[in-house]
């Protein structure tokens, strides 16, 4: 997907399904930001509570585990109290738990502010995703949903970056007590921005001019495809629990190099940058030979760089680390953007709860494993073995041979 077709299928601004896209599209990079911010905070708690890795990967685990936990209630509750409402609070709620624990000075304390955060970012994935599937039904489907997934990554890239600059001058402590301040700030541009709607959803159907200038689009499936599913999740699990694990130790890999915290900064910007640029690139590859040999190329990719990062000093690591970026979250936007593929679009927001609660929940183990693993046998061993379980996707691919439109 390039960004030529992205802005070609942009609805007109001002227009309902624009409003549903720009706003899904701002909470998805606040709350991308803020998780994904904590792997620059995680050498810091290490050296300033005395953590192990172990803890290291609990703490990981107690923001994602709390964001995968919520993943199916978000739409169960959204259907009561509307997908606007619910959306707002999360957010709060996700910055009041990031504020809180700039006031924390125990490993207790701050994983509880994590999972007070983690469960208000559950919201955001599922009733966005199911927001944005629903406005764009049709042929724009994957380019919106391709935006969608890109505003994740410039709140990936911009977030840890802008923190690491405040910390440099503040100190982790206020640096993430004004984060979250701004966070709030967020929720009520988000409410401002979706105004007097109480269901998000019935607002983001286009209008009938909109309707009638949208080409037909090709049928959905008319029943599920469970097999094909099935192995669409598990490629999804490995493949975001190995990403996971794999960024939440990176920083540690590059402070033995001797890399500074305003240079982790850095470094984790490059990765996400590298992301952004990987939905495109990704995009580019699967339309020229289709998914899943691209979802083999970018694992392999993943796979080589953990060992080249693994073996580089400190220069050349920082030099790999957007190419590694572009592989770590290729598979991801392929592999998401192929739910719509398998499921009718009656069940679409289930499905892409069932698909979060999974990716998310793989993605709160694996710290855990991951920090095991380093405290028993050092990080030089783990990655390899990360590596190897990356590569474990390559013949589960087999399954959805046929069952995608778009492969």
């Amino acid at each position: 997907m390039t960004t030529t077709s992205i802005a070609r299928d942009a609805p007109a601004a001002g227009t309902p399904r624009a409003r549903t896209l720009t706003t899904c599209c701002a909470a998805h990079a606040l709350h991308d930001g803020f998780a994904d911010m904590l792997y620059l905070l995680f050498p810091i708690w290490q050296a300033e509570l005395m953590l192990s890795l172990t803890q290291v990967g609990l703490l990981k685990t107690a923001y994602s585990g709390a964001m995968a936990s919520f993943q199916l209630p978000a739409g169960l509750i959204a259907e009561r109290i509307g997908e606007r409402a619910l959306l707002v609070l999360g957010t709060a709620a996700a910055a009041l738990g990031l504020a809180a624990s700039s006031l924390t000075a125990s490993f207790v304390g701050l994983a509880l502010c994590l999972i007070a955060g983690g469960l208000g970012a559950g919201v955001q994935h599922p009733l966005s995703s199911s927001l944005v599937s629903r406005a764009f039904d049709g042929p724009r489907l994957r380019a919106a949903l391709g935006t969608y997934n890109f505003a994740g990554d410039v709140g990936k890239a911009a977030v840890p970056a802008v923190l690491a600059l405040m910390i440099a001058a503040w100190g982790w402590r206020d640096a993430i007590g004004v984060l979250g301040l701004a966070g709030l700030a967020w929720a009520v541009a988000i409410l401002v921005a979706l105004g007097g709607r109480r269901r998000t959803a019935a607002s983001a159907a286009p209008s009938a001019a909109e309707a009638a200038a949208v080409p037909t689009a090709a049928a959905a499936p008319v029943a599920p495809n469970p097999r094909a599913f099935s192995a669409l999740a598990v490629i999804g699990v490995i493949d975001s629990g190995t990403r996971t694990g794999f960024l939440t130790f990176l920083p540690f890999l590059l402070t033995e190099k001797g890399v500074s915290v305003p240079m982790l900064g850095v470094a984790l910007a490059l990765v996400f940058t590298g992301g952004a640029v990987g939905k495109f690139v990704c995009g580019v590859i699967a339309r020229r030979v289709g998914v899943l040999r691209t979802v083999i190329i970018t694992e392999c990719a993943t796979a080589a760089g953990m060992l080249a990062i693994l073996a580089l000093p400190a220069l050349p690591a920082l030099a790999l680390l957007p190419l590694i970026g572009i592989a770590l979250n290729g598979t991801s936007s392929v592999v998401y953007g192929s739910v719509p593929e398998l499921v009718p679009a009656a069940r679409r927001a289930r499905a892409f709860g069932v698909f979060y609660t999974l990716t998310i929940g793989s993605g709160a183990l694996a710290p855990i494993l991951c920090g095991a693993i380093s405290d028993w046998a050092g990080l030089h061993v783990m990655v390899p073995v990360l590596a190897a379980v990356v590569l474990v996707i390559v013949p589960l691919t087999w399954p959805l041979r046929g069952a995608l439109a778009s492969d």
